[in-house]
């Protein structure tokens, strides 16, 4: 028997867009298990809580996992991404790249990660090209200023971030 293809995408997920799921949905193509890391990341302010971008997450890939006949898993984690890949018995790590300002870092990372674990691979999904600009952190600047983010996110998230937002300027007022 095969040994199973696992790959893994790491992230925060805050909150999921579109071209994460674009991604979610090429990386899933090429592997037989997917493994999605939700990032737990304080430092970049989340809009949302680990627990509610892990069911978001998993919200929005349960059909991209349907169509495309691969399983796609969703899990916190937590520490080096080499030692998520080995605890999910992964041998590829999947990096979306949105511009060639994204190349730089994760050139630098994939490096790192190569050192530390040179049996994993890193293999860079480009975001398609409807996709391209689109940010987590767009998005919630976006939306935090009162503009249209329909374009960027699925239904379920942008319903949730668009509550989760008018909720934080309630709070302040």
């Amino acid at each position: 028997m095969a040994e199973l293809r696992i790959g893994i995408y790491p992230g925060t997920f805050d909150p999921v867009t579109n071209g994460h799921l674009d991604v979610i949905a090429r990386a899933a193509r090429l592997v037989d298990r997917l493994v999605v890391g939700v990032a737990i990341n304080s430092g970049k302010g989340p809009l949302f809580s680990l627990d509610e971008r892990v069911e978001l997450v998993k919200a929005e890939t349960d059909t991209i996992s349907a169509q495309v006949g691969s399983e796609i898993v969703v899990v916190p984690f937590t520490g080096l991404l080499v030692d998520f890949a080995r605890q999910s018995q992964a041998r590829m790590i999947i990096r979306g790249l949105r511009a060639v300002s994204d190349f730089d870092y994760e050139f630098q990372m994939a490096g790192m990660n190569h050192r530390l674990a040179p049996d994993v691979e890193t293999v860079f999904l480009m975001a398609s090209e409807t996709n391209q600009f689109i940010s987590s952190r767009f998005v919630k600047e976006v939306a935090t200023l009162g503009g249209d983010v329909t374009s960027f996110v699925p239904k379920l998230t942008l319903d949730r971030t668009l509550a989760r937002v008018r909720n934080r300027k309630e709070a302040a007022e």
